[in-house]
């Protein structure tokens, strides 16, 4: 039998906090949300003015960052027309989100959950991401 890291609730407000902290900082209302390994959505926060469009992007910004334990900024640019996976955004019933913002937590090389970021600028999203991400590491 294997045993699972993943991310619990008690991670996800230390990485959804940093998130927010840093959305604020940069002027950026976003969405948060937080997967475990096993790419289950853990926690969600809309931020005050956040979009509401962007809340199940930043869910499939999350997810597809686990799915392919991979930054989906990086995951977009092998995803462009003649590149290894152009046309993976449609895989998985569309679910697979390839804009910036989605970012794996590691716990050493392991992949242990994802932060997903929805509601400003790729590079807004990607900031607040990281930040999200780089918290946990830090905890």
């Amino acid at each position: 039998m294997r045993t699972i890291q993943t991310l619990d609730l008690n991670d996800t407000r230390t990485i959804i906090d940093a998130g927010i902290a840093e959305a604020e900082r940069i002027g950026s209302p976003s969405n948060i949300a937080v997967v475990d390994a096993g790419g289950c959505l853990l926690a969600f926060a809309r931020m005050d003015d956040a979009w509401r469009g962007s809340v199940d992007i930043a869910i499939s910004k999350a997810w597809t960052a686990r799915a392919f334990d991979v930054e989906t900024k990086a995951l977009a640019k092998l995803a462009q027309p003649g590149a290894d996976f152009y046309g993976i955004h449609a895989s998985n019933d569309g679910k697979v989100m390839i804009f910036a913002g989605g970012v794996p937590i590691k716990e050493g090389e392991t992949v242990i959950g994802a932060v997903g970021v929805s509601g400003g600028t790729g590079k807004q999203d990607q900031a607040v991401a990281e930040a999200a991400a780089q918290a946990f590491a830090h905890s």
